[in-house]
């Protein structure tokens, strides 16, 4: 019987093959109470479950392929220091010794805890680390109840399949390395869990959140993953087979096309050239960026640093991370952006610190930031500490006002001072540089503008704000539009201060990747792009095949129009 189920695409492609359904056995916990004289026994026994899976990760690290194009001991890093987080290992301690709980039962009610917290958070990539958390209390689960270190049978799985499961952990992906895997798709997860990232960097299909998806499959099924769509198809007819195999040979065909562009230089039809460069969350998408001959870093977000941990990274961790990116760009540019945490969004419980009842504009980002110097300073040591051996740039995310720029220059400054003295290099003309996200930051940039020396706009928060709605409320998000004309005007108005200024700007949101808008934006005047390694190619292709003449007048018309149907007409007309 033929089906279509539906999903999230976070790592475009079409793959045909066979299902290989992954199950991970389900780890029963049942609740019972330990009589007084027991429980050090138990804490015992949890403790040495904790060690076991210690043990087991660290095995999975020697059994990495040299020739592994992801760098998956970073993700197996992650699990460990889970493993000695207090949030994971004294909390079930203080359960079992408070309560009487069974080990088990400990771990567990802590773990669905730590996961509500996660889910309550606005951030997409932040949310998706509850995976991380429950993949790490399931190992030790495993452990307690005796039950074996993985369900993978490797020798089973067969190249051409496509993998079907609850959720991949770093420890499945070890293993079904070089078995020709074509995509993977999982019930849970998100655009940043393990397996989107997974997927990307390895350049296959892949759709997360497709939720029940193995109760309707049977391992004889031909299935099609549609990563671009986020639609699985069960046992299709052979018409439609056919559709999507020529499909799959037009991709071909585009990708090989694209893979030309990737040391052609970016510049239009009439010769002006533009800025590309690429967003990085993690210093893992390196390996893609590579892939598609990314030379720049416009964005490296990093509050991955700040994750799954009761205290906040140290100088030294900061500087490791991004050195290992400013060694891989060998002298490109990186743009380093400072934490975008707080409000729902924090690393650490503080009960001084409640939680806001309106997170998108509470204690956050750089207001976060600039009244914890606990968490800043030792970021802004490590950034300019990083600056001596690559092209760093440093941004503050979530500026509204003329008051935090002066703040963080005054800081740069003081810590300059101070590295100075103890005769430690850095640029001390590091270029310093401010996120456009709040409509009052657009409005004002010709006043702000001569105190940065360059500007990026994120327009995902910048939409957010204008519209008046979270992007993530399924009740509204259907408001949430690049092209409504308040966005249009506040991007135009933005260009054209920044222009003024003479200080350059960039787009680094998600508007950058949509091949839709490319021209538009060019159109607008923008000549600076920042884009997901994915987006990379198929934005580089659109700009070498724009001509800015005439594109100024099309775009004027746009932002003179209200009519949905003849904007739809002018942007269809635009990309030509």
């Amino acid at each position: 019987m033929s089906l279509i189920l539906h999903g999230i695409g976070v790592s475009k492609g079409i793959a045909i093959g066979k299902v290989y359904i992954l199950n991970h056995d389900q780890v029963e916990v049942n609740e019972y109470l330990l009589p007084k004289h027991r429980l050090d026994e138990e804490v015992a026994r949890f403790e040495n479950a904790l060690e076991a899976a210690r043990l087991q990760l660290q095995y999975l690290r020697t059994q990495i392929p040299k020739s592994s194009t992801v760098d998956l001991d970073a993700f197996l890093e992650a699990h460990l220091m889970m493993l000695e987080d207090s949030m994971l290992t004294k909390a079930p301690v203080e359960l079992i010794l408070e309560h009487h709980y069974n080990a088990e039962w400990a771990l567990k009610t802590q773990c669905d805890r730590i996961v509500q917290i996660f889910k309550n958070m606005e951030d997409p990539y932040l949310s998706a680390r509850k995976s991380d958390i429950e993949q790490v209390v399931v190992r030790v689960l495993r452990i307690l109840r005796g039950h074996a270190d993985t369900p993978i049978d490797a020798v089973e799985l067969c190249a051409n399949a496509i993998v079907v499961a609850d959720d991949l952990s770093p420890a499945d992906t070890i293993l079904m390395q070089h078995h020709g895997i074509l995509a993977f798709v999982t019930e849970f997860g998100g655009t940043t869990s393990h397996t989107a990232i997974l997927a990307r960097s390895l350049g296959i299909p892949a759709i997360v959140s497709l939720r029940r998806a193995r109760t309707y499959l049977r391992t004889t099924d031909t299935l099609i993953a549609d990563g671009s769509q986020g639609v699985l198809l069960v046992s299709p007819p052979a018409d439609i087979l056919r559709y999507y195999q020529r499909r799959q040979q037009q991709e071909k065909y585009q990708r090989s096309t694209l893979t030309k562009l990737k040391s052609a230089p970016v510049v239009t039809l009439d010769g002006t050239p533009i800025t590309l460069h690429v967003n990085i969350e993690f210093p893992e998408d390196m390996v893609a960026v590579k892939r598609v001959g990314g030379e720049g870093i416009g964005l490296y977000r990093t509050e991955f640093l700040f994750l799954n941990r009761d205290q906040p990274p140290d100088e030294e961790e900061h500087l490791s991370a991004y050195l290992r990116v400013i060694k891989e760009l060998n002298g490109g540019p990186i743009t380093i952006r400072t934490l975008d945490l707080g409000a729902d969004k924090q690393f650490e419980k503080r009960p001084d610190r409640p939680l806001s009842p309106n997170p998108a504009l509470g204690l956050r980002a750089i207001r976060l930031c600039l009244k914890e110097l606990k968490l800043f300073k030792p970021q802004l040591r490590a950034i300019l500490r990083a600056s001596a051996h690559g092209q760093v740039r440093i941004m503050i995310p979530m500026v509204s006002g003329l008051q935090e720029i002066l703040q963080v220059r005054k800081l740069l400054t003081e810590i300059g001072e101070e590295l100075s003295q103890k005769s430690i290099k850095f640029n001390p003309q590091i270029p310093f540089g401010a996120m456009v996200e709040i409509p009052a930051m657009a409005v004002c940039l010709d006043l702000f503008a001569p105190y940065l020396d360059f500007l990026s706009i994120g327009t995902n928060d910048l939409i957010q704000y204008t519209l008046a709605l979270d992007r993530g409320d399924s009740a509204v998000n259907y408001l949430y539009d690049p092209l409504h004309p308040a966005i249009l005007r506040l991007l135009k108005m933005s260009i054209e201060a920044a222009k003024e200024a003479n200080k350059p700007i960039s787009l680094c949101g998600e508007m950058a990747s949509d091949t839709r808008y490319v021209r538009l934006l060019l159109g607008l005047g923008l000549r600076s792009f920042s884009v997901h390694p994915e987006a990379f190619l198929e934005v580089k292709q659109v700009i070498n095949q724009s001509d800015l003449i005439g594109l100024t007048s099309l775009v004027n018309s746009v932002l003179n129009t209200t009519c949905l149907v003849e904007m739809s007409d002018l942007l269809e007309e635009i990309n030509g």
